[in-house]
């Protein structure tokens, strides 16, 4: 098996899995109950937060909170400050190739709470650029929001400078997806209100996830019933996935520097060997994150060439994981400027700690004989 859709999911790094079945085991008190083991297992958890909140560069300003995934960070975010803040304003910002996570979250409170949601457009890079972002800015805005790196291309928005923007409007507040940067590059997030990130993208348990928030700030909780996690997540927590979440991060951010020259040298060599295909054409910048690699054929159809691909045992997507059963075609390269064409015909590669140069020619191989093999669209 060859698996090139890191982008999508990660393998668990094995030693986190471990951890995470010893702490199932062993550690299973409630972290709320008023006992010695309720006690010990909250000192656990509030160890998981102080790690996370460390490896992020943020632990004077920010508060974590555990949560099952960015997508419900996200709507935490959107729907806990648009409850707290509508006297504030109604007019939410929000990058045009947001996760769908974001855009539909965003989209709702337009549609069931009367919110004017406006998409940020972006550069043929696929950024926003912080230019575009100020001519967009009214007192009426509460938040905004773009993420650090495009799931589809790989597109690196310069937060610290967005952010700086934001801020200038003291009623707004910005908020961030980390889950294709956090881990993978070297980036400053101490600007960032809130903050958002998947475990399974970094080698973590599926069904993990963290929303880290400036401390000062107030939102409403999607959650009734319990004062769990500050009282802004009513359920028992998840100590031992907060725990795995947490070493799984710890573990990339320690290795960062490593996985990013390996995929800087695996995106090398695939944009090579694409470049000598006639039909392909790149959609992904060389200065974007290298762990991605976003292209479109012009002559076969995507679809056909990923199944023709998985057929082999090697795994590829052609859009978002999230987005690609409700429409074929990518609203990402879209918003760039893309011919609807290529839009239409996408295949995304993305790497991840465990692929190697031979992942690479073997990817190249395949592609270049299914090409020969099936028909033309």
């Amino acid at each position: 098996m060859i698996y090139l859709d890191n982008a999508a999911s990660t393998r668990p790094y094995r030693e986190v899995l471990e951890e995470y079945v010893r702490h199932s085991q062993e550690d299973f008190a409630n972290s709320n109950s008023k006992h010695y083991f309720g006690f010990a297992t909250h000192s656990l958890l509030e160890k998981a937060r102080k790690s996370v909140l460390t490896d992020l560069g943020v632990t004077d300003t920010h508060q974590a909170l555990f949560c099952s995934g960015a997508t419900e960070a996200n709507n935490t975010v959107f729907q806990g400050i648009a409850f707290r803040y509508a006297n504030r304003g109604k007019r939410i910002l929000v990058g045009s190739t947001e996760h769908p996570s974001v855009l539909v979250t965003a989209h709702s409170l337009a549609r069931l709470q009367g919110f004017e949601v406006v998409e940020i457009p972006v550069n043929a890079k696929g950024q926003v650029e912080p230019d575009t972002l100020a001519s967009m800015m009214d007192k009426q805005t509460i938040l905004v929001s773009i993420m650090a790196v495009n799931n589809e291309t790989g597109a690196i928005n310069d937060l610290p400078a967005l952010a700086q923007v934001v801020h200038q409007f003291p009623k707004a507040f910005f908020h961030s997806d980390l889950t294709q940067s956090v881990g993978k590059m070297e980036m400053d997030y101490s600007g960032v209100d809130f903050l958002s990130f998947s475990g399974h993208k970094i080698c973590a348990p599926k069904g993990t996830g963290v929303l880290v928030y400036r401390s000062k700030i107030g939102f409403e909780s999607l959650h009734r019933g319990g004062d769990q996690e500050f009282g802004l997540r009513a359920g028992t927590v998840d100590v031992p996935g907060a725990l795995a979440l947490a070493d799984a991060l710890h573990r990339t951010c320690q290795e960062r520097e490593a996985y990013i020259a390996l995929a800087k040298t695996l995106f090398q060599q695939l944009k090579e060997g694409l470049s000598q295909i006639e039909e392909v054409v790149l959609n992904s910048d060389e200065n974007g994150s290298p762990f991605v690699l976003n292209f479109s054929l012009r002559k076969h159809k995507a679809s056909v060439v990923v199944e023709a691909l998985s057929e082999r045992g090697i795994y590829v997507s052609s859009v978002s994981a999230c987005n690609s059963k409700g429409e074929p075609t990518s609203y990402v390269l879209a918003a760039m400027g893309k011919d609807p064409g290529d839009c239409a015909n996408s295949i995304r590669v993305s790497f991840g700690h465990e692929n190697t140069k031979e992942d690479v020619d073997a990817f190249l191989i395949a592609l270049k004989e299914i090409l020969t093999e099936v028909a033309p669209r």
